[in-house]
């Protein structure tokens, strides 16, 4: 890995990457998932992996399904976001498919029960993956409702031991206002849990701000859509904006 200081978020052991949903589909396709694009990401991680990272992975499920858009549109919440969880399991089992075909040893672990296709999460063998070097991806949130995979990416860090967590956007960082609506949007490269949440930045929601603030996990957030990025970020590299 790079060589920073011991207090720099970027000198990490094990980490979490959070992946949207939506970044695992082709802008303009009929499809849900591209396999170029997860293969793309499945090769960047295993390219970092060569540095002795352990690293677990969460994926949402947008591409597929949003629940609060379906309960605002009527549906009961409750029943939306268990769609969404099943939502985030499809993006799991291709990750892994993805990662399989470069070699990498992974394991899809669901918070819902359903062992034909994935073995059920239980901490301490998530934690003995890890340390054996297997990627492990943590599908389905946390199993209950009216919780965010951004939620569920900071719970997992947390329950893990993770140094840190990498979320993967569709900007290149951390911006006090949206940067595709106000081409002056300043970006930051490092900022504050605090400032975070008082100027509304839209990194992560409240409840998953709350447990990294609450277990000193630092958030990079960078752009997945740069070709190399997901590597360089994992390797420590000066990518995207810290939040701590």
């Amino acid at each position: 890995m790079s060589q920073t200081p011991l207090n720099d978020p970027r000198n990490f052991r094990r980490a979490v990457l959070k992946l949207s949903g939506e970044a695992l589909r082709e802008v303009g396709s009929r499809d849900n998932i591209s396999p170029e694009i997860v293969g793309r990401i499945a090769s960047e991680i295993s390219e970092a992996l060569k540095s002795g990272l352990q690293l677990g992975v969460v994926v949402g499920g947008g591409n597929f399904w949003r629940g609060a858009s379906a309960s605002a549109r009527g549906m009961d919440r409750a029943t939306a976001d268990y769609v969404g969880m099943l939502a985030t399991v499809m993006n799991a089992l291709a990750l892994q498919s993805a990662l399989e075909e470069v070699e990498v040893p992974c394991v899809v672990m669901s918070a819902i029960e359903m062992q034909n296709v994935a073995e059920t999460f239980i901490r301490r063998r998530a934690e003995k993956f890890l340390s054996e070097g297997t990627v492990v991806i943590f599908a389905a949130g946390t199993g209950s409702p009216f919780f965010s995979t951004d939620t569920t990416a900071a719970l997992r860090a947390s329950e893990m031991g993770a140094d840190v967590i990498f979320k993967a956007t569709m900007v290149d960082g951390v911006y006090d206002s949206d940067p595709k609506k106000n081409p002056t949007a300043k970006r930051y490269d490092e900022v504050s849990f605090q400032e975070c949440i008082s100027s509304q930045l839209r990194v992560m929601d409240t409840t998953a701000f709350s447990l990294c603030m609450d277990n000193s996990i630092p958030i990079i957030v960078f752009d997945l859509e740069k070709p190399g990025n997901i590597t360089q970020a994992l390797l420590g590299e000066d990518v995207g904006t810290i939040v701590r």
